[in-house]
């Protein structure tokens, strides 16, 4: 068993048994207000190779004050398809219902992303299993790709979810980020690596689940794994924030109006860097705090700050770092990172407590000489995150 205690460092959840053998891989984190309970997800993996992924595990944390007790890991065997593999776990909580829906793709066995995307021939399904009792038992696994994307699959050499979390907007609205390898061309009938280029999106649901619909993806920039978050605009009507890894040295930042269907409007951040291959990384909201001896005014209360996750680094995946943007709506607006891991660091995924007092748990990938080594969960403070990211910007 293991405790996270707030302001007393990282706790390990999942741990590779041997260098280059059994790995856990690829985070994702979700807190359930209704049971004070985090969910923390991530791939087992034979190595930690894409194509050696199996299955899903997760463990429970039962937040009590200013800790979180883990309990075991446990395997997620209805969250699989036959023959395939179980890759980037994405969860959301739809709080009307109490549902818990964990979204994910089922890739054919040993068919790796490049062969898709050489190819030009997709081997990937959307699926997802929910659960109504917190994550303590599971639905069977449900396929939506025909009745989702359809025949536009035929475009796709291939695509995924996440990986992290999704959101449920207040509308109700249910959004799951997603990103594609879109065919913009064809010589003669075939697609041609050179032509398929990546894109965000969002899968998005306005019936508590039940039925699911696409998004339009963002073609104008080349964007991979994405998260959302809800924004509230200038004139109070609610924006679709989305940060993505790309290829270009930079994040990705776009906005929606139309509650994540489409993203119209887009920069690249000055003030958030990618490593040269890219990693994804991860993004909550929050309310906004005041600060000492000044009360937030009316108008303030009503805004939402953000938080980020991803390593710092510009030239490899190290020094993990947490980003505060106290004026998300302004371009480059981020404070400099508060390091909360130095070292070998990759994928995270972020999620917030909004009780007091106000918490955030950060779940990444982290190690001595990898980054692949364990995957550990980190508890924080709103205190602590102000203090540290203050400093930072000092």
């Amino acid at each position: 068993m293991a405790r996270a205690q707030a302001g007393s460092g990282k706790v390990t959840l999942f741990q590779q048994k041997t260098p280059g053998g059994l790995t856990y891989r690829i985070p994702a984190l979700l807190y359930l207000p209704s049971e004070s309970t985090f969910l923390a997800f991530a791939e087992e993996r034979s190595t930690p190779r894409d194509e050696d992924a199996k299955f899903l595990v997760m463990r429970r944390g039962q937040k009590e004050g200013m800790s979180v007790q883990w309990g075991p890991p446990e395997p997620l065997m209805t969250a699989v398809l036959p023959n395939r593999r179980t890759m980037n776990p994405c969860p959301v909580f739809e709080r009307n219902s109490g549902t818990v829906f964990l979204f994910f793709i089922c890739v054919e066995s040993r068919v790796t992303e490049s062969q898709q995307i050489r190819a030009g021939r997709n081997a990937a399904r959307l699926c997802y299993v929910s659960s109504q009792d917190g994550g303590r038992t599971w639905s069977p696994a449900t396929d939506l790709t025909e009745q989702v994307i359809g025949g536009d699959l035929k475009n796709w050499a291939t695509f995924a979810v996440g990986p992290g979390h999704g959101v449920q907007l207040r509308s109700g609205r249910l959004v799951v980020p997603a990103y594609a390898y879109y065919i913009h061309r064809r010589l003669f009938g075939y697609p041609v690596s050179f032509w398929i280029k990546p894109h965000c999106f969002t899968f998005y649901s306005d019936d508590g689940g039940r039925s699911w619909h696409r998004g339009w993806i963002l073609r104008s920039v080349r964007a991979l794994e994405c998260q959302v978050a809800e924004l509230q605009g200038q004139d109070n009507s609610p924006v679709v924030y989305c940060n993505a890894r790309s290829t270009h040295g930079s994040r990705v930042e776009a906005f929606s109006s139309d509650g994540g269907d489409r993203f119209e409007e887009h920069f690249l951040s000055k003030k958030l860097f990618e490593p040269p291959s890219g990693c994804q990384g991860s993004v909550v909201t929050f309310p906004a705090q005041s600060e000492p001896g000044r009360p937030l005014s009316p108008t303030e209360s009503s805004k939402a700050w953000l938080i980020f996750s991803h390593p710092t680094s510009r030239h490899k995946r190290v020094d993990l770092g947490i980003y505060l943007n106290t004026s998300p709506l302004e371009e480059d607006s981020w404070k400099a990172p508060w390091l909360l891991y130095k070292g070998p660091s990759a994928y995270s995924d972020l999620a917030v407590c909004k009780e007091r007092p106000l918490l955030f748990g950060c779940l990444f990938e982290c190690g001595v000489q990898n980054s692949y080594e364990e995957i550990a969960f980190q508890l924080v403070t709103d205190v602590e995150l102000e203090r540290n990211t203050r400093e930072g910007a000092s």
